[in-house]
């Protein structure tokens, strides 16, 4: 049977109803789904270790016979570890399995087997080498299966019950009986001049390497095969990207005036302080943008309080001025509202109106705003999703400002922007965004950087503690307390869980009565109504408070210079990025300030490495960086944004070079490539599951 791209899952050999079910689960439909679904890792078994040369400490792949196993079980704990002893031809291993209960029954003797891991010296028996938890694969009767011996096997990511061999089988299958001549999307241009192989080469050659393939260059995704497909997912996500960009800079938008003295003189009026020379450059940017008649599509990046809000103010203030609205949407109530006080604070003193829209408002005082923002009498609107419902109508929307843009979907943005008649975009983030994403995320985007903070601002000391020195953080911020400060002290959850981490109410309730009894503490968490969330920050802000008691509710939004420390329990249970952003809650007045991160003594590597970056650096773009190494650019914003973008294959931070090279020749191709209707043709020919994929449905 012939087999072609488009064949579904389901009717390859072994594959049957229930596994192409978990397999669609998987958005694995197709056998081109299936084909781009790639080992994670690829192993040598063509040159198995004989278990008398293992070397201790190196890692190797055994085949083996299962001698015998038993499960031992302890009573402490209910840990169960699985010792499992294996042999071959020159001698015998041991392996032991922690959690490793499922293997009870499942191994006998007799059974033939791969091992892969690290080999060690056994600590309690010298002489000895084990293997701890390492990777194993039962083999089938006399090893028949060519897909899995005697070649440089690839390992997949399991999907449910459906294991790394089962996976593999169905790509045999696959493979074997594919089609000769399947589509290559690819322009033969392209694949000369950069020697790529053709996508049906290619596609064999990653799961099925010949055994004369270099095990590394596979590994470290860097064949000839991964890197044509690594190049043909960038290239058409970056076709997507710059056809937006033309798109964009061939619409007519609103041409703001803005060399008139009134609105430099209306500009001067709103700045509490002197500009640092970042936010000047920054607004200079901005400001050309709004002055052509070409919508403004921006990027604005800034860490935490490098005085973002101020700039974004100072471009509403040039829309509104020119007799436009400006709104501003940001990804929670409490953060809305922070920007609403401080727009209130800065602005209507210069007599502009400002309102504010998130679901919270009771029914009149919501109709009353929609009302204003329907006449235009509302000039700056500050809001949640809110700002997205369909009665919400704007008289003239000139200017939106969306704040954490990594918490919203492009639909959405999209959907605010059509409220307008070609608004200008202003998008704020205060995660710094490494190059590596900033080229595939905002890639349509034009970037500026507030890359220097406010004089007067010190560098927050950040230390690492254990809940055995929690008595001695606690009077030292009694101390700073008696000194005029006040402090956060940061919980992961609100109430008390299975998962055994403090949860805010309760150490509130403690905190208050066992640690400063003394002490006025008040208590922020997501559960509270909009309006007891605003009366506890301006509480707090107002020195009424001294200690706040919070989840990470506080991570964006809330500004007070006046406290100076910052106390985050279970601190290895957050991401990097987002303990920076709980630490830029302290250090925005011009006192010395602390973060205290209270961890385990015994962690991960992992954990520890992020701890260990927030003591080193204060800097948010090195942060940034390193938060992207450890978790992947999947995971960097906590959302799937990795598999959002249509990347499969390609990883930014792995394949950066590749992506400079396909963002150069996708712009030269939509910029001064072939006409129209040959790039409609390119991209038509990848069909409408692939124009989705690689966003291109929206822009072709």
């Amino acid at each position: 049977m012939t087999i072609s791209l488009t064949t579904e899952v389901t009717y390859l050999k072994g594959v049957g109803p229930q596994r192409a079910a978990k397999l669609q689960e998987r958005g694995l439909r197709t056998v081109e789904d299936l084909l781009l679904y790639l080992p994670f890792r690829y192993e040598d078994r063509v040159h198995f270790t004989p278990i008398a040369e293992i070397v201790p400490g190196s890692l190797c792949t055994v085949k083996a016979e299962v001698l015998d196993g038993n499960l031992v079980r302890f009573r402490r704990g209910g840990q169960q570890v699985y010792h499992l002893t294996v042999k071959d031809g020159s001698g015998k291993l041991h392996c032991r399995f922690f959690h490793g209960g499922y293997l009870e029954g499942r191994l006998r003797p007799g059974q033939r087997m791969v091992l892969y891991g690290k080999a060690d010296a056994d600590p309690n028996r010298p002489g000895r080498t084990e293997m701890v938890n390492p990777e194993f694969e039962m083999l089938g009767e006399n090893d028949a299966d060519s897909s899995e011996v005697g070649r440089i096997v690839p390992i997949y990511e399991a999907i449910g019950n459906i294991s790394s061999r089962m996976v593999r089988r169905a790509i045999f299958q696959a493979v074997t009986n594919l089609e000769t001549q399947i589509p290559d999307p690819l322009p033969p241009a392209l694949r000369e001049r950069y020697h790529f192989p053709s996508r049906r080469e290619a596609l064999l050659a990653i799961h099925f390497p010949a055994a004369t393939d270099n095990v590394e260059t596979l590994n470290s995704f860097r064949s000839p095969a991964h890197q044509r497909l690594i190049f043909e997912e960038f290239f058409y996500y970056q076709i997507a990207v710059a056809l937006r960009r033309r798109t964009a800079s061939r619409q007519t938008g609103i041409a703001f005036s803005i060399r008139q003295d009134r609105i430099r003189q209306a500009l001067k009026r709103i700045l509490p302080f002197k500009p640092t020379g970042a936010q000047k450059r920054v607004l200079g940017e901005i400001a050309e943008d709004l002055e052509r008649a070409a919508p403004m599509n921006r990027l604005l990046v800034g860490d935490v309080g490098s005085g973002k809000t101020i700039v974004a103010f100072e471009a509403a203030t040039i829309v509104i001025e020119n007799g436009y609205q400006t709104a501003l949407m940001a990804p929670t109530e409490i953060l809305a509202s922070q920007h609403a006080l401080s727009a209130r604070r800065i602005l209507q003193p210069a007599g502009y109106r400002i309102d504010l829209l998130i679901s919270d408002l009771k029914f009149a005082e919501k109709k009353a705003v929609i009302e204003r923002i329907r006449t235009g009498e509302a000039q700056l609107v500050v809001g949640t999703h809110a700002l997205l419902e369909g009665d919400v109508e704007f008289a003239r929307l000139g200017l939106v400002i969306v704040d954490e843009q990594h918490r919203f979907g492009v639909l959405q943005r999209k959907r605010l922007m059509e409220k307008g008649q070609q608004p200008d975009v202003l998008v704020m983030t205060a995660t710094p965004i490494p190059r590596t994403l900033s080229m595939t995320i905002y890639g349509e985007l034009d970037q500026s950087v507030i890359d220097e903070m406010p004089p007067g601002r010190q560098a927050i000391e950040t230390r690492v503690t254990s809940e055995e020195n929690l008595a001695r953080v606690w009077l030292f911020v009694r101390e700073q307390v008696a000194r005029g400060r006040q402090a956060y002290v940061v919980y992961p959850v609100i109430e008390e869980s299975k998962l055994e981490l403090k949860a805010a109410i309760a150490e509130y309730e403690r905190l208050s009565k066992v640690e400063f009894p003394e002490l006025t503490v008040g208590l922020l968490h997501g559960r509270l109504k909009s309006k007891e969330k605003e009366e506890v920050i301006e509480k707090f802000r107002q020195g009424k408070t001294a200690v706040l008691v919070s989840t990470t509710v506080i991570e964006v939004g809330v500004d007070v210079p006046n406290a100076s420390v910052m106390v985050i329990e279970h601190a290895a249970r957050f991401g990097l990025s987002q303990l920076h952003q709980l630490r830029g809650r302290v250090g925005r007045g011009a006192d010395r300030s602390f973060c205290f991160l209270v961890a385990p003594r015994k962690m991960g590597n992992t954990a520890r490495e992020r701890l260990e970056t927030l003591v080193r650096t204060n800097n948010g773009a090195e942060i940034a960086e390193v938060d992207l190494r450890l978790r992947g650019p999947g995971d960097f914003f906590g959302t799937r944004q990795h598999g959002e973008l249509g990347l499969h294959v390609a990883n930014p931070l792995r394949d950066f070079q590749f992506l400079e090279m396909a963002r150069r020749e996708a712009f030269a191709l939509v910029d001064h490539g072939p006409d129209g209707e040959d790039l409609q043709r390119l991209i038509k020919s990848l069909g409408s599951e692939w124009q989705r994929r690689y966003q291109l449905a929206t822009v072709g």
